[in-house]
């Protein structure tokens, strides 16, 4: 048995371990909207004592959830907003969304390369022809407006030739403004502490960010590709 054949084995073993204690002990209970704003004031307390150990930890569950691609990482990501605030949140989040989509990516295609084939085979030929008709453009726009799910694309792409480095910064400069308005929208969400903090301004205008970004981005991106013709 070659060395290479070992490292998936063991890569492959660590991660099923991983997945099974996530799901056999419901870990995903914590990672709700309730259990966020439940917990809330005592992260920020913690945070507070040891920003440097709560960032840490943070970045490294958020890195793992996504990189195993666990379900998670939308609450993860407006928890970052509400623990973390706008500026410091967007950079946490940015840095650990992007690392652990490259994770994903590297463990699709060197170690799970033939379950993805069969499970997202359908989808790999739209997006090898993206990939080359518009190279890495192509993987922009889908981070902008993810035509499939976040966790397909991390999984599809490690079947494609994009090379891992093009992926980390396409994907982390694809993701930024996206990731922007979930962190504003989580900052906005730690306000509420009544009923009418659900109609302040700043939340409404988040959830209306939220809504609009889309339908904006769709039209930016028909805008660039007419440009370019």
């Amino acid at each position: 048995m070659n060395k290479t054949l070992i490292n998936k084995i063991a890569m492959l073993a660590a991660g099923g371990v991983l997945v099974a204690i996530f799901f056999t002990l419901d870990l995903q209970q914590y990672l709700t909207l309730g259990y966020l704003k439940e917990s809330q004031a005592r992260f920020s307390t913690l945070y507070q004592q040891s920003p440097v150990l709560v960032i840490g930890g943070y970045m490294a569950i958020y890195i793992l959830v996504t990189a195993l691609s666990l379900p998670g990482a939308v609450i993860l990501t407006l928890a970052g907003g509400a623990l973390f605030g706008l500026t410091t949140g967007l950079i946490i989040v940015s840095f650990s969304s992007s690392i652990g989509a490259t994770l994903a990516c590297f463990v699709a295609r060197f170690v799970l390369r033939d379950w993805v084939q069969n499970k997202f085979g359908d989808k790999l030929n739209t997006i090898n022809e993206g990939i080359a008709k518009e190279g890495a453009f192509y993987l922009f726009t889908l981070r902008l407006i993810p035509v499939f799910p976040f966790f397909v694309i991390n999984l599809v792409m490690g079947l494609t030739k994009i090379p891992l480095f093009t992926f980390y910064w396409v994907s982390q400069l694809g993701m930024l403004a996206g990731t922007a308005v979930f962190v504003n929208a989580g900052k906005e969400l730690a306000k509420i502490d009544s009923l009418s903090g659900i109609l302040s301004p700043g939340l409404i205008g988040s959830f209306v960010i939220l809504g609009l970004f889309p339908l904006v981005v769709k039209k930016l991106i028909t805008f660039i590709k007419g440009r370019k013709k």
